[in-house]
């Protein structure tokens, strides 16, 4: 019998765990968080002193009973969920839901690992600690603080604009991010202006290419070349003159490799190499840290805690670096001394390692076979970013040539800039991705001596118009945020997740877009509550729960701080916002139909014009892009009517794109412009049709028999042509949990059967 009770958070995590431990031990898992506060008014008793009234989430009762009846048996609770503020908060918030907060009658410790290995796990083991208050408090006060803004913004807005929307404290300033870069693109206006290049010949017939960067000794700006005129006549004029070689400029460059990973930079560098979403990114970590099974070599996690905002390495994994690197690429291209990096984040967390492979001899070769195909890009990933910050630094020498142009007593001068790698050192492994600058690499030249002459070839204008900001990518929003202080890194997915399916913007080509209703929940907060969209007074506000996890501030001061002054003003806006001003805009037309003015009105699917009649009956409605010639010309699509044979138009509604049949009005016959996807699974109720992917009215996808209305069956999770190996249902859905990550569940009710 177990005389040890361990709770994890997954169960994933936890057979991974009890295998190091042995079978004194049991190992639990908690299924992440067990209380919360309601998602309801009145959670926090403002007027006590800003009381949580905690309840225990419904589905996690049954797991607080499973460990409740280990608990009969065990002589010792060890506590062994995430170590950070969430996972020593989840341990507290286990010991209330358990009854074991007041008199315990067992004893308990709290054990932290950042690894799941067999040496790590038993060392924590060996060394326990009592849960960590100022983390827990500093957890408590940033959940209170977004309930506060979140439970009293929200309902704000659904009264001044729609029901359904919401406000957070970090989630409101990203979105301000993107509607202010969204504002300043569409301010933006171009300016033209001119480069010029020369391509030149040494003898020998070895070319040269080179860029024009001054004019009679004055060195050029960007503008300095404005329109098509100026370009032509200094083309004309290095056209008529001799080139020289004026000046070469050699000097050796230094490159040093990025540090290795933190939870942030894993984001950016998995959107920007991988593609992944940081949702993607995390859930994907998620399970490379909890454990895979590497067949004789048992179960292990391959990766150390993926939340975390620290750069340091442990001693043990610095040694294997160097051991991997010489044993790989030589003796050269190790470090003598490792390499040590320093937090940039003012906000870093405790004292964690970065994100590393748990063993680095297991290569991403080695792992491979063992590992899905985006379990083992990330690992790939991880593995090559930990190897390249401990190898050399990478030698570059770069060549700089001024090549002088005389004619009719003027002097223009080019520039042609070249490097060649000497020693490639970190860079023959890894080099890190860049976000939105279009680099030019620069090429090798050939040997060129001071006073050489050279032969004009060609001469090559080029005009360019300046572009606007680039739209916030994943990994550039991240990036931005973390800058800025704003938030945790831990939380970014979910806060960015959050932006999409609010509908307040959407990802296209991986850019987001705000949408209507984003940009006008943007100008409302930001013209009525200032403060808290504020970048720096949000910052601010993590720096103070920062303060308090090191015991340095009090959390229900810092509370109370915050709420006076957001509640005040809260009460004194209800009355002074009114819903028309922010979700109508009077236009300067008059309706077709019954002659009273139109307005620009905000509805569920974006902005459209609407007559201001519509309470006297009158209904006229259309898109904002129903003025231009292109919607007024409906598109003919190549699908035939199935009632009339006709035509079918592709028409453009409130409701987005549809097919509408060009007998309208004899022939009233509409359809979806996309046909729904079949997935292949057939339909378990009816037999004969087959289940479609398919979207509800506000976005999400569901799954349902292609017989509809003769068949209703119908699943929110996508199905798997798979049989229940305890019931024999003929499909499985697939589920995936943050904290689970990818598994199957059988759809049948009262059958309980998962693959997690």
């Amino acid at each position: 019998m177990a005389q040890h009770l361990v709770i994890v958070e997954s169960p994933a995590k936890a057979k991974t765990i009890e295998k190091f431990l042995g079978p004194d031990y049991q190992v639990l898992a908690s299924f992440g968080h067990v209380r919360a506060l309601p998602s309801k008014q009145g959670s926090v008793d403002i007027a006590n002193d800003f009381e949580p009234k905690y309840h225990v989430l419904p589905e996690s009762k049954k797991h607080i009973d499973a460990i409740k009846k280990a608990l009969k048996d065990a002589d010792r609770l060890l506590l062994a969920t995430d170590p950070d503020r969430e996972g020593e908060a989840i341990s507290w918030h286990l010991l209330a839901a358990l009854g074991l907060d007041k008199k315990p009658k067992i004893e308990i410790q709290r054990v932290v690992f950042h690894e799941i290995t067999k040496d790590a796990i038993i060392h924590a083991v060996k060394h326990p600690r009592a849960i960590a208050v100022d983390l827990v408090d500093a957890q408590q006060a940033r959940a209170i603080l977004d309930y506060l803004v979140g439970f009293n913004l929200s309902p704000f807005l659904w009264k001044k604009i729609r029901y359904g929307l919401s406000a957070g404290r970090v989630q409101s300033v990203a979105l301000r991010l993107v509607c202010e870069r969204e504002k300043e693109i569409k301010a933006f206006v171009e300016q033209e202006y001119w480069t010029i290049a020369a391509r030149m010949e040494k003898n020998g017939g070895q070319a040269v290419k080179a860029g024009l960067v001054a004019v009679d000794g004055k060195k050029l700006g960007k503008f300095d070349i404005p329109d098509t005129a100026s370009a032509e006549a200094l083309k004309a004029l290095i056209a008529k003159g001799t080139a020289q070689v004026a000046q070469v400029t050699r000097k050796e460059m230094k490159r040093n490799p990025a540090p290795p990973f933190t939870t942030s930079t894993l984001q950016q560098e998995a959107s920007r190499k991988l593609g992944f979403s940081a949702k993607k990114t995390m859930s994907t970590a998620q399970r490379l840290y909890e454990g895979v099974d590497l067949g004789a070599g048992g179960t292990v996690g391959l990766i150390t805690y993926m939340r975390t905002d620290s750069v340091n390495l442990s001693s043990q994994a610095l040694k294997e670096a160097h051991e991997v690197i010489t044993a790989a690429y030589g003796v050269a291209y190790a470090l003598p001394k490792p390499r040590h990096y320093k937090n940039k984040s003012k906000n870093a967390q405790e004292a964690h390692e970065a994100i590393r492979p748990t063993y680095l001899d297991k290569t991403p070769a080695a792992m491979k076979k063992f590992l899905p195909p985006d379990q083992f890009r990330l690992y790939e990933l991880i593995w090559k970013r930990t190897i390249a910050c401990q190898m050399a630094e990478a030698l570059l020498d770069q060549t700089s040539v001024d090549i002088a142009v005389t004619c009719q007593q003027r002097e223009v001068t080019l520039r042609a800039t070249g490097s060649v790698i000497r020693f490639a050192g970190f860079m023959k492994l890894y080099i890190e991705g860049v976000d939105d600058e279009d680099e030019e690499k620069e090429g090798t030249l050939p040997p060129l001596n001071e006073g050489e002459q050279l032969k004009l070839l060609e001469v090559i204008p080029e005009q360019h118009f300046t572009q606007p900001p680039p739209r916030y990518t994943e990994a550039t929003l991240v990036k931005t945020l973390e800058e800025y202080g704003i938030g945790r890194p831990s939380t970014y997915a979910s806060t960015l997740n959050t932006l999409v399916e609010r509908k307040y913007a959407r990802l296209d080509k991986k850019r987001f877009f705000p949408e209507d209703v984003g940009m006008v929940v943007n100008d409302l907060l930001t013209a009525h509550f200032p403060k808290y969209v504020d970048y720096n007074f949000t910052a601010g506000l993590e720096e103070e729960l920062d303060q308090v996890s090191r015991g340095e501030k009090q959390w229900k001061p810092l509370l109370r701080e915050f709420w006076e002054p957001f509640i005040a003003l809260l009460n004194h806006k209800e009355g002074e916002v009114k819903k028309d001003d922010l979700t109508t805009e009077a236009i300067d037309e008059a309706c077709p139909e019954c002659g009273k003015p139109l307005a620009i009105k905000l509805g569920k699917r974006g902005k459209f014009i609407a007559c201001t009649g519509f309470k006297e009956g009158c209904k006229y409605t259309r898109n904002l892009e129903a003025d231009s010639a292109e919607a007024a010309e409906p598109e003919i699509s190549e699908e035939k009517c199935e009632k009339c044979g006709l035509p079918m138009l592709i028409k453009d509604g409130r409701y987005g794109k549809y097919l509408a049949c060009s007998g309208y009005p004899a022939c009233k016959n509409i359809q979806p412009l996309n046909k729904p996807r079949g997935t292949g699974v057939p339909c378990p109720d009816c037999k004969q049709g087959e289940l479609t992917e398919k979207k509800s009215r506000y976005g999400k996808l569901f799954y349902s028999c292609n017989r509809y209305p003769d068949c209703k069956f119908a699943l929110w999770d996508e199905p798997v042509q798979q049989p229940c190996p305890k019931c024999g249902f003929p499909l499985l859905v697939k589920k995936v949990y943050k904290k689970k990550g990818e598994f199957l569940k059988c759809p049948k009710e009262g059958c309980d059967w998962t693959s997690a």
